[in-house]
C-alpha cells in the first residue's frame, strides 16, 4: 500500500506513521507543513527506513499537493493535518479556519484530480480517509452517547471547522464520487503528545511542582482512547471500512476531568513518588468559554462492521503514557523550554493569551 498521510509529524499522524512504517511496511508519504505542535522528533524511530519519505508542504498549497500526488501515486490518503486545540481557536481562530476549512479543500480536489486519471481498479482501489473529533456534534446530557446518526452542533471555532471540513469529504463523494470515508475520535493520549493538551500539560507540571488547573469544577466527561489503538483503527478503516460511510471511534471510557488528573497525580506518586502527594497541586481555574459539558463515544458500529475494539484500558494507558514522559525527557524538555512552557490559553482577554516561540526548525 502507497499511502499519503498529511499531519504525519503531529501527535496522531506520527502514531500513524510509525505504526505503518515499522507494523505494516507500507510506503508512506508523509506531509506536514511542521507547526509548533508537530515535531520531527517523533519520527525518529521511522525517519531512515525507506518506506517513509517525509514532505515539508502545506496542504493549503495546491500546487505541492498536486505535485505530491503524482510523485508518490497513493493508493488512499489518510487526512489528518488540523489546527486542533480548542484554546487556540479561542484566541485565533482564523488559522483554523484557514487549515482545517480551506486545507481540506485543496487536499480533496488535488486527490479529485489525481482520482479521476487512474485507471478503473485503480479508482475503486482508492480511498480518502479524512479524520476528524467527536467535538462535532457538541455537548451531551448525562448517560448519552454519540453516534453516526447524532447531529452536528459545534460549540467553539475548532469543532466549527472540523464540522466544516466534514461535510466537505462527504459533499465531495456525493457530489463527485470521490471514494471518502470520515471518522470521528474521541479525546486521544499517549505518547510524544504535544504539552498543552490536558494529559501532558498535567503530568509534566505535576514533575515540576506546579498547579494543577481544572476548569471550573471539573466534572466535564471527555471519552479517551489510547493513540495507538486510534491508529490501528484508522488503519482498519481505511483497508475495509465502506465508502460514503462514517465510523466513530472511542475508547468506552468516558471520564471526568477531575478524575483524570487524579489518576495521573497516582500514577506518578507511584511510579516517581514525591515528599508531597500530586493532589495537593490541584488547582480549580476559570472555566473554558462554551466549554462542552460531556462527550461520549458509541463504537458499536466500527466494532461490529470491522472488528476494531479498543484493546488499552485507560488505567492501564495512563500509567504507560506517564511512564513515557518519565523516560523520554529528550523529547519533552526542548518543547517546554522553548515553544510552550504550560501557560494558561483560551481566556477571552488579549492579555492572556501567551506569545508562542516557534523553534527555527518547526516554522511553517
Amino acid at each position: 500500500m502507497k499511502i499519503i498521510i498529511t499531519g504525519g509529524a503531529g501527535f496522531i499522524g506520527s502514531a500513524l506513521v510509525r505504526h505503518l512504517v515499522r507494523d505494516r511496511n507500507w510506503h508512506v508519504a508523509n506531509v506536514d507543513k511542521l507547526t509548533y505542535a508537530a515535531n520531527v522528533e517523533s519520527l525518529k524511530s521511522v525517519s531512515r527506513e525507506p518506506s517513509h519519505r517525509f514532505f515539508p508542504a502545506d496542504i493549503c498549497d495546491a500546487a505541492a499537493m498536486d505535485a505530491i500526488f503524482s510523485d508518490v501515486e497513493p493508493d488512499a490518503v489518510i487526512h489528518l493535518a488540523a489546527e486542533t486545540h480548542v484554546d487556540r481557536s479561542i484566541n485565533g481562530s482564523a488559522e483554523f479556519i484557514k487549515t482545517n476549512v480551506v486545507g481540506t479543500h485543496v487536499l480533496l480536489e488535488a486527490a479529485r484530480r489525481y482520482w479521476s486519471n487512474l485507471d478503473d481498479a485503480a479508482r475503486n482501489r482508492f480511498r480518502f480517509l479524512h479524520v476528524s473529533t467527536d467535538e462535532v456534534f457538541g455537548t451531551l446530557p448525562p448517560g448519552n452517547f454519540f453516534t453516526e446518526s447524532t447531529a452536528y452542533d459545534p460549540r467553539s471555532p475548532y469543532s466549527a471547522s472540523k464540522a466544516a471540513s466534514d461535510h466537505l469529504a462527504n459533499a465531495w463523494y456525493s457530489t463527485y464520487g470521490l471514494p471518502t470515508i470520515t471518522t470521528n475520535c474521541s479525546n486521544n493520549y499517549g505518547p510524544y503528545q504535544f504539552p498543552e493538551k490536558l494529559i501532558p500539560l498535567i503530568i509534566l507540571n505535576a514533575l515540576e511542582g506546579k498547579p494543577l488547573p481544572i476548569y471550573g469544577d471539573g466534572r466535564q466527561v471527555r471519552d479517551w482512547l489510547y493513540v495507538d489503538d486510534h491508529v490501528k483503527a484508522l488503519t482498519r478503516v481505511v483497508e475495509h471500512g465502506r465508502v460514503g460511510e462514517t465510523y466513530n471511534i472511542g475508547g468506552r471510557a468516558p471520564i471526568e476531568n477531575v478524575t483524570v488528573v487524579r489518576h495521573i497525580c497516582e500514577a506518578l506518586d507511584a511510579l516517581c513518588p514525591s515528599p508531597r502527594p500530586r493532589r495537593d497541586l490541584i488547582v480549580h481555574v476559570e472555566d473554558r468559554p462554551g466549554h462542552d459539558r460531556r462527550y461520549a463515544i458509541d463504537p458499536t458500529k466500527i466494532e461490529s462492521e470491522l472488528g476494531w475494539r479498543a484493546e488499552q484500558s485507560f488505567a492501564a494507558g495512563i500509567t504507560t503514557t506517564v511512564q513515557w514522559y518519565l523516560d523520554n525527557e529528550w523529547w519533552w524538555r526542548p518543547l517546554r523550554d522553548g515553544v510552550y512552557s504550560g501557560s494558561r490559553l483560551g481566556l477571552l482577554t488579549p492579555e492572556a493569551t501567551p506569545t508562542i516561540t516557534q523553534r527555527a526548525d518547526n516554522a511553517a
